[in-house]
């Protein structure tokens, strides 16, 4: 049997815990809340955080007492930027999705078994979703974008992420996996993803995934909007739309890679 490496637990709950702590911006979160996210037991978060806010990766709120990202962590973000971010890439797709259809557009990032949220653009219209947002985190299989992303990974990874994941517990039956294969195999057949209100009734939603420069889904886009927004015939002029600035972004990032191996 192979031991766990010295310290390993430790670096395990500290990702776990700013992980909780980032999809808690801007407002903070609470020490019972972290302990609550992470299934860690309560002083244990509380030691945890102490120790990320003395070296400056998270920041304390006394008064309001929660927990927030530090300013370490905008630091070092900055730098890892350069290699990582493609908001700036991105940016104009987002823009031009929120413009043409009116819904709220956004860039997801695959972070590991999750999606994160980095940009959100709003259309014109005046209804809005705010499932997504700047910042939230969804495991791969759940909401639009790790929908797609999640159908477009290698066959293997896919199923090995299924048999050990457990998104029922919660996000309801509708995210099964035996409902999520179902999911995917309609993801692969349109070429874009689609959730029917499967976390929040009402509120819909489509993706594309966005490929890296080795072909892996890495990205998405995705636009949001109340249930009467998506009837059958607008979804079909959404999905092809947003495959098309997802081709175009990845073969911009394609582009990207081309050059900096010059």
């Amino acid at each position: 049997m192979s031991k766990t490496p010295a310290g390993a637990q430790v670096v395990g709950r500290l990702a776990a815990v700013l992980r909780t702590v980032s999809t808690s911006m801007p407002q903070g979160i609470t020490t019972t809340e972290v302990a609550r996210h992470t299934g860690l037991a309560r002083p244990t978060v509380h030691r945890l955080l102490s120790a990320l806010t003395a070296e400056g990766f998270c920041d304390h709120d006394h008064q309001a007492g929660r927990w927030l990202l530090g300013p370490e962590l905008y630091l070092m973000g900055a730098v890892a930027a350069e290699r990582y971010d493609i908001s700036e890439l991105a940016r104009v797709h987002v823009a031009a999705l929120a413009e043409e259809t009116g819904e709220s557009a956004f860039l997801s990032a695959r972070r590991g078994d999750e999606t994160v949220c980095l940009l959100r653009q709003d259309g014109a219209f005046p209804i809005r979703s705010f499932v997504l947002y700047e910042g939230r985190r969804f495991p791969l299989g759940v909401a639009s974008a790790g929908i797609a992303i999640l159908a477009f990974l290698p066959e293997e990874a896919m199923e090995r992420y299924l048999e050990s994941s457990n998104l029922v517990a919660e996000y309801g039956q509708a995210h099964g996996a035996g409902q999520v294969r179902s999911k995917i195999e309609e993801t692969r057949t349109l070429g874009y993803s689609l959730n029917p209100g499967l976390i929040v009734e009402g509120s819909w939603g489509i993706g594309a995934a966005v490929f890296d420069a080795s072909g892996q889904p890495a990205w998405a886009l995705s636009l949001t909007g109340i249930e009467s927004r998506f009837e059958p015939s607008r979804q079909e002029a959404l999905g092809k739309l947003l495959l098309h600035h997802a081709h175009e972004l990845s073969m911009k990032l394609r582009g990207s890679a081309l050059l900096s191996q010059r």
